[in-house]
């Protein structure tokens, strides 16, 4: 069939784009299209593209210069700040390395045979392995225990936390799920890496368990459509996406500020006849437009916390996963998933309760302990934590 005059047009505006990056050696910063390749004559939509492509490369150019790097950011953090900073610029630079290596893993674990169960039997939580789970858990060892700060590592895949000493031991606790959401793993779906630090445990004969409100830092990695990385200093929170040309993780969301309140919940709803009667009242509720805002809120659930959280600390809303008949002390394993999850709530302007209590104020027993989780919007988690 013929062609419409307004794919000609698209054409032509992508042939003039692309011609006048290669007449000026790259992108043009901070003019328009050379004067000899703008089109001429023509409609007045014409000339409208035409604009919209000039000031498409104006910006182009301008996020190409100003970008900021994980790496600058920490950089920037360090100098002139307290040793804690600059221990974290070392931390996070072994942080980084592992999410990417972790993402290049998952994106090729469907060729490289990586998905599927590892054949190793059950981590300490009674889950079994997954091949991902072994090798993710490996790798964040690994470029932790090189940061050389590190003097314990506490992971969701050991039975026991590990003491670093030697050469390479430090001050610093490390406690993370290396593969978050890897019952996922095989279908593609959003999978990710959490992550709290703390610091003061280099002259510890045991692992110290400390609270939540104790971090100085906490964040994760989330690996889906793309690669993104979102932190907390006890400062704000900022996200970077991971550049697969350059390798570096690039400042895409500063200063996330999570809304006061959403119109999103998220949970397993296959839980929902073992809650107590009081939460299926809200959910009820809310679900009717009937709660607190007079809005009905709809269901997105991934199955993965870092894909749902990513999703609430963006857009706002509700993720929980409580107690139940089943799960008595709740599903999420406090140290190393409800308490870095807690401090980015909390540093993006929303909350996270046990129903009951502030998660960052809860003194944990063990380090595979289990909490109930209410985070979120700071009204919506209000809201609920009176039906909890």
């Amino acid at each position: 069939g013929g062609w419409s005059r307004r794919k000609m047009i698209r054409v032509v505006l992508i042939s003039t784009m692309m011609l006048a990056v290669l007449a000026s050696g790259g992108v043009q910063a901070p003019g328009a299209l050379p004067p000899a390749l703008r089109l001429r004559g023509g409609s007045a939509a014409t000339h409208v593209r035409v604009k919209k492509a000039e000031e498409f490369l104006k910006v182009y150019s301008k996020k190409d210069r100003l970008s900021t790097t994980l790496s600058d950011f920490l950089r920037e953090k360090a100098i002139g700040g307290d040793q804690t900073m600059r221990d974290l610029e070392a931390i996070f630079s072994g942080i980084q390395s592992a999410c990417r290596s972790i993402a290049d893993m998952v994106g090729k674990s469907g060729i490289q045979d990586m998905t599927g169960m590892a054949g190793t039997g059950e981590n300490v939580q009674g889950e079994e392995q997954k091949k991902l789970d072994i090798l993710s858990n490996d790798v964040f060892k690994d470029k932790l225990t090189k940061s050389g700060c590190m003097a314990y590592l506490g992971s969701e895949e050991e039975d026991e936390a590990i003491r670093i000493t030697g050469k390479f031991g430090g001050d610093y606790i490390a406690v993370f799920d290396p593969l978050d959401g890897s019952s996922n793993i095989d279908a593609a779906i959003s999978v990710g890496t959490i992550f709290g630090i703390y610091k003061g445990a280099k002259n510890a004969d045991d692992f110290p368990l400390k609270k939540g409100s104790e971090q100085v830092a906490a964040g994760y990695c989330m690996y889906s459509t793309c690669t993104i990385l979102m932190i907390t200093l006890g400062d704000g929170v900022n996200g970077f996406t991971l550049d697969s040309s350059s390798g570096e993780f690039v400042l895409t969301h500063p200063n996330v500020a999570m809304p006061k309140r959403g119109k999103i919940y998220s949970c397993n709803q296959g839980n929902i006849p073992a809650w107590p009667e009081s939460l299926k009242t809200y959910f009820d509720k809310v679900c009717k437009g009937e709660g607190e805002s007079k809005t009905k809120y709809g269901l997105r659930y991934i199955g993965s916390m870092v894909g749902d959280m990513h999703r609430t600390l963006l857009y706002g809303g509700l993720f929980l996963y409580p107690a139940d008949a089943k799960n008595k002390n709740g599903k999420l394993r406090l140290l190393y998933e409800a308490s870095p999850m807690a401090m980015l709530a909390e540093q993006a302007g929303g909350k996270a309760s046990t129903g009951k209590q502030r998660v960052l104020d809860i003194q944990p027993s063990e380090l595979h302990q289990r909490v109930p989780i209410f985070i979120g919007s700071a009204d919506d988690v209000d809201e609920v934590c009176k039906y909890a």
